[in-house]
Formats: C-alpha cells, structure tokens, sequence
C-alpha cells in the first residue's frame, strides 16, 4: 500500500487528461509516480501503461527498484532485463508496465506504433528534442484510447517544461501543479534551509522551490522572451524581402527558419521547419513554399547544398565563423532588431537552452556552446552573421565557388 502526503494526492485527484507536475527536489515524485502508473494499470483492464525518463540508467535508478516494490503482491511477470511487469488487475485479467528512455525514443524510434492508456515521463526539463519525440512517437500512442500523461520533474531553466506548465491557460485538457521541497512532510525543513545557506540564489530556487529561472551559461542571455516574442501577421511588415537558413539533418531533426526581413532592417522569424527523417528534396520542397529569395545552407554538406541548387534554391555562401556568427545574434537581440513568432516554438526553446559547459578553469578553454539544442541556432546564425556581410561569392554546383557580384 502506497502512502501519499497531501500535496502529492492533490495531484492524484486531478481528473485532466494531461497533467504537469512541477516539483523540488525530494518532493516524493517517484512515489507518486509510482502509485499513479499501479493504480492506471490495475484498473483499467488489459491496462497498458508506460514510465519514460531520460536514459536507461535514469529508469533502474530512479524508479524500477520502487516499482517492483510496489507491485509485488499482484505480480505475475517481472522482466529485469526489459524493465518491464506484468501485475493482475481487478478485472481478473492482467496489464502490463513498461518502461523506456527518452533517449531510445528520439535515437531508435522506441514505442512508435504502441497504444498506452497512461504515461509517467519524469524528469521532463531533461528531454533532448522534446517536440519532435511527443507529437512524432508519443502523443500517437495516445490516440486510441484517449489516454492521459503525467508530466513530472524539476526545472532546467526556460525550456519546454515551461511551455507545457503554461499550457493550463490554452488547452483545456491541460492541469498544471507547483510544489516545492518543502512540501514533502517527510523532510526537515531545517535541511532545505541548510542547503539555502549553501546554494547560489537562482540555484536554490529552481533545485528546492520548483522555480523556472534561466539556465546559467547561456548562449544568448540577451534574448528575452517576454520582449521578443510577439504576434505578428506577415502582411504588416514592410517586406524588403525573405532569408531562409538551412541546417541539414536526417536522425537529427533538420531544421529551417522563414526570415522575414523588413526595410530598416529588422528580422521577423515567422516560421520553422523542425524536423526528423528528412530527405534534401524534402527540406526543399517545404522551404520553396516560403518564397525565400536568399538561402543559407550548413555549409558542412556542399552535396546536399548543390541538389538544393538544382532544385531551385538561391544558396548563398556561410562563414563557418561561429564565435563570430553568435557575436552577431547576440548584438541583434541586444539592439533588439529579432522578433520572433510564438508558432516558433522549437526556436525559442533551443534559445532558452543553448549554453556553454562549465568552467574548468582553463585559461585557455575554448569558448564553444555545448552540443545539443542547436540546429535552429546553428541555422539563425547561418542567416544573420551572413546576411549583411558583402561577399563576391556564392557556391557554385560543383561544391566549388563561382564569382557573382556583390550582394546584400
């Protein structure tokens, strides 16, 4: 028998479809993730329930020992290997818990094609590509039995989990809860108070108060989302024209912007392409709907940037300068000359996520942005660090250069 404090059964009584839980640490999320994927799979008959958080090793840490705890007297399979359990359920039949890593889900695809009636994703704020994997691979496995989701973990700065926290005020279906660690009667609130004592300000509030803060070290602290995020229709920008920056990808998710440019120079981003599996014809094919007069490919795939041309792009040459190609997107937001469209919401995510490693002390550490969240910052910056820049070249088809005169 599973025992829950009050603030934890709050959150059980909810009856929305999708409900975000934020939380500090030490709340008691496990426990009460566990009691939520039990009670879904015992009643419900042939239940199909799912647990996800980031890695397989987050899986076996943080929950399977509590689990198989949890279920023992109604057990009829336990499948270490698989991390999977089979319980009796009060129909007489049986349903089944799994579980899987968010990891094997955007790396392999995992759980594509299976029906669930409940899913637990823990520790969301960790979720690399969190957009693509739900509305590609989870949110279908919902579809058929109109199942909910139980959306759980600790902030990490202005990402997705906040997005989804906020959706209370759009969707409906939505729930959205905050509690802090002090809210778990379990711990002495003189040990949160100690750790207070011990912690930078930002640190303390996001860890132990369940606070959105901005993640330290970011790339681009200068973009604000309260200022720079605002909706716009098209047709009211005085057009000069419209860029359109390219970041090829396949596993990865390729990803694209629609840039509209205005004629003091201002740069309203309307649009993304975001996403996986992505052939060269298919990117171009979505691009040339955009009616974009410029285009600035990654310059890393000179094949893929000569079939574009082929097909019709106008590809423009890339420094692959990033220090420099970042220098320059900071300062637009600085002088705040970027707006950027609400739709665009893998965009701002990766700009409220991309940030450098920490410090090591090295003097002479290069100044490089950790790789991950960053194929619409590589691609705002293929457009913005080049679009002013004069150059007497573009690529020409052979992968090579050709002379053109100079342009804007």
């Amino acid at each position: 028998m599973i025992t829950l404090h009050q603030a934890q059964k709050l959150i059980v009584k909810s009856l929305k479809r999708f409900r975000v839980v934020i939380t500090g640490r030490r709340f008691g999320k496990t426990v009460c993730s566990v009691s939520e994927l039990v009670g879904k799979a015992f009643f419900q008959k042939d239940g199909l329930v799912c647990y996800i958080a980031p890695t397989n090793e987050d899986v076996r840490d943080i929950v399977w020992r509590e689990l198989k705890n949890a279920v023992e007297p109604i057990a009829t399979k336990i499948n270490d290997v698989r991390m999977e359990i089979e319980i009796k359920n009060k129909f007489g039949g049986t349903s089944l818990i799994k579980t899987a890593s968010w990891q094997s889900i955007i790396d392999k695809g995992r759980l594509r094609g299976q029906k669930f009636h409940f899913i637990v994703m823990d520790e969301v704020s960790s979720y690399k590509n969190f957009w693509v994997g739900w509305e590609e691979v989870i949110r279908p496995t919902l579809t058929d039995y109109k199942g909910s989701v139980l959306f759980i973990g600790t902030p990490k700065g202005l990402n997705h989990f906040y997005d989804l926290y906020n959706l209370k005020d759009k969707d409906e279906d939505f729930d959205s809860f905050k509690f802090t660690t002090y809210d778990n009667p379990f711990i002495d609130p003189k040990e949160i108070d100690k750790a207070k004592g011990q912690m930078t300000v930002d640190r303390f509030a996001q860890e132990y108060l369940g606070e959105f803060r901005k993640m330290e070290g970011l790339v681009y602290k200068e973009f604000i989302r309260e200022i720079d995020v605002k909706d716009f229709k098209e047709d009211e920008i005085n057009l000069k024209e419209i860029i359109v920056p390219i970041d090829w990808g396949y596993t990865n998710p390729a990803g694209a912007l629609k840039i509209l440019v205005d004629r003091d120079n201002r740069f309203y981003i309307s649009d993304e392409f975001y996403k996986r599996g992505q052939t060269t014809d298919q990117i171009v094919e979505y691009v040339k709907g955009w009616k974009g007069v410029k285009h600035y490919p990654d310059p890393a795939e000179p094949d893929r940037i000569e079939i574009a041309q082929r097909l019709g792009l106008n590809c423009r040459e890339v420094s692959k300068d990033k220090i420099a190609g970042i220098d320059r997107v900071r300062e637009l937001f600085k002088q705040r000359r970027i707006v950027v469209h609400p739709r665009c919401i893998n965009l701002i995510n990766e700009l409220e996520t991309y940030h450098y490693p920490e410090s090591r002390g090295d003097l002479n550490e290069k100044e490089e942005p950790v790789k991950e969240n960053d194929h619409l910052m590589d691609s705002i910056r293929y457009a913005l660090y080049n679009y002013n820049d004069v150059k007497p070249t573009v690529f020409g088809f052979n992968g090579g250069q050709q002379s053109v005169h100079k342009f804007i």
